[in-house]
């Protein structure tokens, strides 16, 4: 094996050319062996030795051009150079000084006049309007080193965006990969995970993200995932992969793809690493990740914690039904209505259960289409009894018959008498607008009430209420509300110990839902596909019998024909003529259209005896093959929803901050995601174990101010960075440091 020919050194990195041609990095300096024995050896930074000798290994058939090109990450054309350059003129001609023109206008007075203005801290737009000189001039000789800009009062030696995008274009290793050492123990099993290491850098792109950390944390992100989750020994562990998703969601990168259009050295130092992963590694990270039993249990340990913090707000449950689309061909799912574009498509059900704030707590996916009474019969209620916290005890419920555990709020597809009656029966009071309220009511009745929405604003609304025993069943409270125009909004529930402005206020604050699915899906790529597997659904499972939806459908569709025919005969009884030329004619047109209407009556019958004898619902593994279909494989979309879910509290918990100081609350969410998207400096101080984040400024002063209030309150948390023993701080760059956070 070629590892037997090369001595050990300590702290070194080593290569292979060929088999038997390789190099070590040492002390400052590169060897060169053939075999077990050393034939070159140049300084690291000579790069003039470096393409001699390996021009020389392509001239003297020790190597190929490729082999160069993949031992050291150069280009093609420039191993092509090299060659030609050693043929033409030897070793030699590579260590010839380039003939170049003098100065004409950069010469040694103007330059010793531009290091003076650097010196004192003049910009490099004023040194060069004072000297005439072009901006591009000036730049240029900085960057040949004949200029030497001094280290930035503020930033200490942090270095610009310009700076860090050369050198991450230049990593031999790949774009942004400077942690060679590192890398390089990753790749050979002898690296855990790389160190989370800040440096201090200006100008991060979207670096304002990090301002996001706080409610991130809060919100549960690296909660339990020691426990729960682990990865393979490599460069980026189990914390950094969870934070680049929910950076991801919250800076509106939606897919994984995507990421191959953002600067992977600037994602990187938002980790404190040299680069973010790259798709295939991070989509081969999210396939380990997610587990089915890992996964459920961590949504439901967040779940359970977020209800267990605010348990006021999990007291009102809002439960919806949002349609995934599936435009693919891998499977062809269940149609079913999605009613945003009024058409029957095929995809999944996503029933999602939040609170009154459009703040979600789980969601439970279907390809099924038996609907929303179903899935909370068999999975909301249950997860949700065991945990919605201070529900009341068996002593408290028998003590007051009106009391109730929780309320669950839904709209008219989980209107069923039947199935309120079952939920009381466990004391789960329900919600939702009445079906075939009747007539309206006397205007009389109604009463200007001030309701408080959950938003904690109020509105007036003319309100009424009576008691209704609803389908012979149960007895619920209905409240209707008096528009402008004078229709009448019909709400029925089972809440017996609230007031009726409440119950208004439950109901009407159901549309934070609908402005929850709209949201996620223009920001957050709700609908979007994670992965193009797809695996068999529960053979168990009930489903409506294809054959009883044939004949149902045969029996709607000949009801109605009759019908039709019925009407016609009708006016034809109607329209009896008198002129006896006509009337055989019409005797038999009659007679004909009796024939058909009996005929339609008896295959009627037929039909429905059918129905009879057909099973309606049958196990999934009871249909036919052609009737059978696979579902995408949910495991890798309930992991990103998580994420999801916990990247869109977080963004509401900076959103209720903004609007604290803000006149429009509206714009609160605008505005968090102009902070996320800023650029922003980082400044690390290991010695007072602070790492600064000084976002940039915002469009106006009123977000700056807002802006203010929100640095005030995240500084109050105190927030180490996961990984590290520094302490978030924000700022925003012009503002003073803190007497004890002078850099």
């Amino acid at each position: 094996m070629p590892q037997e020919f090369l001595p050990h050194f300590a702290d070194t990195e080593e290569g292979y050319i060929t088999d038997l041609l390789s190099y070590r990095k040492h002390g400052g300096s590169v060897y060169y062996f053939h075999g077990a024995f050393p034939i070159f050896n140049h300084l690291e930074t000579d790069r003039k030795s470096f393409r001699m000798i390996t021009s020389q290994f392509v001239e003297n058939k020790q190597c190929t051009q490729m082999e160069i090109v993949r031992a050291f990450g150069v280009s093609v054309i420039s191993v092509k150079r090299w060659v030609k350059k050693y043929r033409q003129g030897g070793a030699a001609a590579f260590f010839e000084t380039p003939r170049t023109r003098g100065a004409h206008v950069l010469t040694k007075d103007v330059l010793q006049q531009a290091q003076e203005f650097l010196n004192e801290g003049l910009s490099r737009v004023e040194i060069a309007n004072q000297l005439g000189l072009k901006r591009n001039t000036l730049n240029k000789a900085i960057q040949a080193g004949r200029l030497v800009e001094p280290l930035k009062k503020n930033g200490g030696e942090g270095r610009p965006k310009s700076e860090r995008s050369v050198e991450d274009s230049q990593a031999a290793m790949g774009m942004g990969c400077t942690r060679m050492v590192e890398r390089v123990c990753a790749a050979t099993g002898q690296l855990e995970e790389a160190p989370t290491r800040f440096e201090m850098e200006l100008d991060v792109a979207q670096g304002g993200v990090l301002w996001a950390m706080p409610a991130l944390l809060a919100n549960g992100l690296l909660k339990n995932v020691s426990k729960n989750f682990s990865l393979p020994k490599g460069f980026y562990s189990c914390v950094h992969i969870f934070i680049v998703l929910a950076f991801m969601a919250l800076t509106r990168i939606k897919t994984p793809e995507q990421l191959r259009y953002h600067p992977a050295g600037e994602g990187g130092k938002l980790l404190g690493l040299d680069r973010i992963p790259e798709v295939r590694t991070l989509r081969e990270k999210i396939k380990i990740l997610a587990q089915p039993d890992r996964i459920k249990e961590w949504g439901d340990e967040l779940s359970r914690e977020w209800m267990e913090a605010d348990p006021d707000a999990a007291g009102v449950l809002y439960v919806d039904g949002h349609v995934r689309v599936y435009h693919g061909s891998q499977t062809k799912l269940p149609r079913r209505y999605v009613a945003r574009q009024r058409l029957c498509l095929r995809g999944l059900t996503d029933y999602w259960v939040n609170d009154g704030e459009g703040r979600p707590f789980f969601v439970v996916s279907t390809p099924f289409t038996t609907g929303l009474l179903d899935r909370l019969k068999q999975d909301i209620v249950p997860q949700l009894l065991k945990d919605v916290p201070h529900q009341p005890t068996a002593e408290d419920l028998e003590a007051n018959p009106y009391l109730h555990r929780f309320l669950l709020v839904f709209d008219r597809e989980g209107y069923s008498p039947e199935f309120f009656a079952q939920m009381w029966d466990s004391r789960i009071a329900c919600q939702t607008y009445r079906k075939f309220q009747g007539e309206d009511w006397p205007v009389t009745e109604f009463e200007t009430v001030n309701v408080r929405l959950p938003g904690g604003h109020e509105a007036p609304m003319r309100l009424a209420e009576r008691g209704v025993f609803l389908g012979g069943r149960i007895w619920v409270r209905e409240i209707r509300k008096l528009g402008e125009t004078g229709h009448q909004t019909a709400v029925i529930s089972t809440d017996y110990t609230s007031d009726a402005s409440q119950i208004a206020a439950h109901m009407f604050a159901r549309w934070c839902q609908e402005n929850f699915f709209r949201y996620m899906m223009e920001h957050y790529h709700l609908d979007g596909l994670i992965g193009y597997e797809t695996v068999l659904p529960d053979e168990t499972m009930k489903v409506v019998n294809p054959a009883y939806r044939k004949l149902e459908s045969q029996i709607k569709s000949l009801a109605g024909k009759k019908v039709r025919k019925q009407a016609e005969f009708g006016a034809l009884v109607l329209q009896e003529p008198s002129d006896p030329k006509v009337i055989e004619r019409y005797e038999i047109q009659k007679g004909a259209l009796l024939e058909e209407i009996g005929g339609m009556e008896k295959l009627l019958e037929e039909f429905k005896q059918r129905r009879k004898e057909t099973k309606k619902h049958i196990t999934f593994g009871d249909l036919p093959e052609e009737a059978k279909f696979h579902q995408l494989a949910p495991v890798k979309k309930q992991f990103m929803d998580t994420i999801r879910m916990i990247a869109y509290r977080a963004e509401t918990a900076m959103v209720s901050i903004l609007r604290e100081v803000l006149s429009r609350g509206d714009d609160a969410r605008s505005l968090a995601r102009e902070i996320m998207t800023t650029e922003a400096d980082l400044i690390p101080d290991e010695e007072k174990e602070i790492l600064t984040i000084r976002l940039h400024h915002l469009t106006n002063h009123l977000s700056d101010q807002a802006a203010r209030h929100l640095a005030a309150q995240l500084n109050e948390t105190e927030t180490t960075y996961p990984g590290t023993n520094l302490r978030l701080v924000y700022q925003l760059v012009s503002d003073q440091y803190p007497p004890d956070q002078e850099t």
